[in-house]
């Protein structure tokens, strides 16, 4: 266990939007950390986070080098657009700060590659904000398929569907510019990931078909990706932005049978197993999460251990997604090179 008697991790947030007020909220209840200070471009963000969490105004920052600059802070969370993720991770780690980026990691490899390498030449830790690794249906299915003896899985169905276009219409997540592309790297970075992640499997080449909402093709709004691995696996992964509700279904089959994760909305997932004989069986696996995402990455700092998503799974995810992406574009099957 942590050393309880550890002074409180003090972390400045940069980015006040959605996923900014959550972390402050997670910060606001934990005995290991706290907020101090905030980073937002826009006025009434930051006004509102700041009456929110009680920040004053001297630790309210419209530039986020400010803050690293100015305050007294161990920690950055970096809640921002996805294409301001690599220069601010790597910003906090030349200063000697412990980083919990949200995803995705980067929005293109060569970034991603660079983050890797930086975080391993640093004694920082670098979290990355796949909440999935904390959640209990996901975690089931990992330990499934890392159990001692076990066969690596087949095949592999990975879907999600949300109206996700219409939700995103005119916001930054429209902007290729700042997101880094469409709901492939949105939503659908949590599914890439997921997949990954569970199975362990090594992707090698993607083929990839995508509508795109733009004439410049770089908003796509459905993609539907045929993966191959290392391993002799193939996997198809679809994602939908244009369908009436959020509905997900991932399906891993192996030699011994499958497991099955089912949600629709954002509730908890629900985790099952088919075993050889095609019976299904419902395990007792509790809902949602085990631990919020902030408690985690304190933990991994105090304990010096592995967090729960490390830039490994960026830099895997990022590989996957831009490969598909110039699949979709060019029309051939693109081989990743890891």
């Amino acid at each position: 266990m942590a050393d309880t008697d550890e002074p409180t991790l003090r972390v400045g947030v940069i980015g006040m939007g959605f996923l900014g007020k959550v972390t402050g909220r997670e910060l606001g209840r934990s005995e290991s950390g706290e907020l101090t200070a905030i980073t937002d471009i826009d006025d009434e963000n930051l006004r509102t986070a700041a009456a929110e969490f009680g920040v004053p105004e001297e630790s309210q920052y419209t530039d986020y080098e400010e803050m690293i600059a100015n305050e007294e802070i161990d920690a950055i969370a970096v809640t921002t657009p996805h294409g301001l993720h690599a220069e601010q991770l790597l910003t906090g780690l030349d200063n000697g700060l412990h980083v919990l980026c949200e995803k995705p990691l980067c929005t293109n490899l060569e970034d991603a590659y660079e983050i890797v390498e930086r975080t391993e030449q640093s004694d920082r830790t670098v979290m990355l904000g796949y909440q999935r690794h904390l959640a209990s249906a996901f975690i089931e299915a990992r330990e499934y398929w890392h159990e001692d003896g076990r066969e690596s899985p087949d095949f592999i169905t990975a879907e999600v569907t949300q109206d996700w276009i219409n939700a995103v219409e005119g916001s930054w997540k429209a902007d290729p510019d700042l997101s880094g592309g469409g709901q492939l790297y949105d939503t659908g970075s949590h599914l890439v990931d997921s997949v990954l992640w569970m199975t362990g499997l090594t992707p090698t080449s993607v083929s990839a078909d995508m509508i795109f909402h733009d004439e410049a093709e770089r908003v796509d709004t459905q993609a539907t990706l045929t993966v191959q691995f290392e391993e002799g696996a193939v996997a198809s992964i679809a994602v939908s932005g244009d369908a009436p509700r959020v509905d997900e279904h991932i399906r891993i089959w192996g030699e011994d049978g499958a497991t099955c994760i089912d949600g629709r909305e954002w509730n908890p997932r629900r985790y099952r197993e088919i075993d050889r004989e095609g019976t299904i069986t419902d395990p007792n696996v509790s809902p949602g999460s085990v631990q919020p995402k902030t408690e985690a990455f304190i933990e991994s700092i105090r304990e010096g251990t592995e967090p729960p998503a490390t830039v490994y799974d960026g830099l895997y995810a990022t590989a996957l997604t831009e490969a598909a992406y110039e699949a979709a574009w060019t029309g051939e099957r693109v081989d990743i090179d890891l």
